[in-house]
């Protein structure tokens, strides 16, 4: 029999050619936790076979690809034992919240705390008999056929804008498909854990490459449950729940008007914001966080606007012009400077200057250099008179240890975050982060001339941080701001797909670039003409009356 070697890691192996990289990971320290295996940055099933001397790379949780996997296959799993243990009941997985993703039961009952128990324990059965997600490559007709037969309407629609094949997967007796290649068998699936919140609603739990593989903790988040149920609500009265509506607006010309909805709601929940905080006149202290890409700086600017019609006289802080210079910032354990940690941040030199500005003393503001890592000032003097109030925009915000020296009953925190309540189908959401990941692209590519690599790169050092220094503190919260349009990933579509394409095969975040280019395959093109110029989209895509 004819011979392959077959690197990965550290490792050299010689193995019969066509030896599945199944058998091939029984051979490593990855044979329990390999999803699935990755050669010339392109990512193959476990069932593939080694016909080559190659070099090779098992992908598990830990890694971006091996997590979106591993999510998809606790859904899969989940979705069967639901329908095995309930005939006739259905799931629809809603959206992310921190650690996890939000589900509700569709079900001629209300469940109690002991069908959970079921639930899960009919889970680990599957997971423990290690079965094998078979994979199917169907005609798109067929597809379109099975979903309508199904009745799972808006699926038929979405495999309209598929390749003309169409990978599904079958569980049991169960075909779906989630939009992200399937692991080869349920056995790899050793971590999850379910959260029931009463009233058919449950949050699944599951290890990721942000928790190094970890299953997490649950904490509940009731405003981030609220804020995307708010917007779910609005939505359904729109009659455009699913992707589906929303091409349909497009191909009857009816998505102007819809945009122009979108617009007039999010700026109604900047109003909110501003009602409430007028009611809490004690407010001096506005703290505003989000993570990248939330519109942070676009949200701000539109609250202060709100805030000098009603009289106020707003002033806008960054805490990033208050970044210690460049030779002074932490690093983190690989060496690299860490500007997302608190003290990244001269906390010592903002709080002394919140002081004197709240006993009326004159203070120049600091303008942070990012070309030369240093703060600088330009004589941006400030002094608060009867009317100010100071908005506070950055990383910490929510975080008490950034302002120690600022009582609580002066602080009025928001958490802003695009929870975009437009679902593609029942069972596959809008990711949170491919939404914030897509705008960072775009902007970081216009405004810093980042290729796509560059970006995804630096994405998992930002998205660490706000694992460490926001999510933590959301709680703690007195408003949730959504600042995701429904509308907008068939705009960003049209400014993402020509940096997407440009990824060579050579680049270790090809297949990345790939899956995002499926899955704004789900939208129809939307000119940014219909964008207004104030929208908080040209924080992102440019065009803003400022720029």
């Amino acid at each position: 029999m004819e011979k392959v070697k077959i690197t990965f890691g550290n490792q050299t192996i010689e193995v019969d050619k066509n030896t599945s990289y199944l058998d091939i990971s029984r051979q490593s320290k990855w044979k329990n936790t390999a999803l699935a295996v990755k050669k010339n940055n392109e990512l193959f099933p476990l069932s593939a076979k080694a016909s080559t001397d190659e070099v090779i790379e098992f992908v598990d949780v830990t890694s971006i690809e091996g997590a979106k996997m591993y999510k998809a296959a606790v859904k899969f799993i989940l979705e069967v034992a639901l329908k095995t243990v309930f005939k006739g009941s259905e799931i629809e997985y809603l959206h992310s919240v921190p650690g996890g993703m939000l589900s509700e039961i569709k079900y001629e009952r209300t469940l109690a705390s002991e069908d959970i128990g079921e639930l899960k324990r009919e889970m680990a059965s599957i997971i423990d008999e290690d079965l094998e997600f078979k994979r199917y490559n169907i005609l798109k007709k067929e597809a379109i056929d099975f979903y309508e037969a199904t009745a799972y309407y808006e699926k038929a629609i979405n495999a309209k804008t598929c390749d003309d094949i169409l990978t599904i997967y079958k569980l049991k007796d169960y075909l779906n498909y989630y939009y992200v290649a399937m692991p080869y068998a349920t056995g790899c699936i050793k971590k999850f854990e379910l959260k029931y919140l009463g009233n058919n609603r449950l949050v699944i739990l599951y290890p990721s490459n942000l928790t190094g593989g970890v299953l997490p903790e649950y904490v509940h988040h009731e405003n981030i449950i609220n804020a995307y149920y708010e917007g779910k609500s609005w939505l359904k009265k729109l009659n455009t729940p699913y992707t589906a509506d929303l091409n349909n607006l497009v191909s009857e010309r009816k998505i102007k008007d819809f945009i122009e909805s979108c617009e007039l709601h999010f700026t109604d929940s900047i109003k909110k914001a501003c009602e409430k905080i007028i009611r809490n006149n004690d407010k001096k202290f506005i703290m505003i966080a989000g993570p990248s890409s939330s519109g942070k700086t676009t949200t701000t600017r539109i609250l202060g606007a709100y805030l000098r019609s009603k009289g106020y006289d707003p002033i806008c802080l960054s805490t990033d012009d208050y970044f210690v210079d460049r030779i002074d910032t932490p690093k983190d354990e690989y060496g690299k400077y860490d500007f997302e940690c608190l003290n990244a941040i001269d906390t010592k030199e903002f709080n002394n200057d919140l002081m004197r500005l709240l006993k009326g003393e004159e203070v120049n503001i600091p303008t942070y250099n990012f070309v030369t890592g240093k703060r600088e000032y330009h004589n941006n003097l400030i002094k608060l008179n009867e009317n100010s109030i100071i908005l506070i925009e950055g990383l910490h915000s929510l975080n008490d240890d950034l302002t120690p020296g600022i009582p609580d009953k002066y602080k009025f925190k928001i958490y802003l975050s695009p929870f975009i309540p437009l679902n593609i189908d029942r069972h596959n959401y809008i990711s949170t982060l491919d939404l914030r990941l897509i705008r960072r692209i775009i902007r970081d590519n216009r405004t810093r001339g980042y290729t796509v690599s560059e970006v995804i790169e630096k994405w998992q050092s930002v998205r660490n941080g706000e694992e460490k220094y926001i999510f933590p503190y959301t709680h703690q919260a007195n408003m949730i701001i959504n600042t995701a349009l429904p509308y907008e990933l068939g705009v960003l579509k049209v400014y993402a797909e020509p940096l997407l394409l440009s990824i060579d095969t050579d680049s270790k975040y090809y297949e990345e670039a790939r899956r995002l280019l499926k899955f704004l395959r789900s939208f129809y093109t939307i000119t940014s003409e219909y964008v207004s110029k104030s929208s908080i989209l040209r924080e992102f895509i440019g065009g803003a009356n400022n720029d």
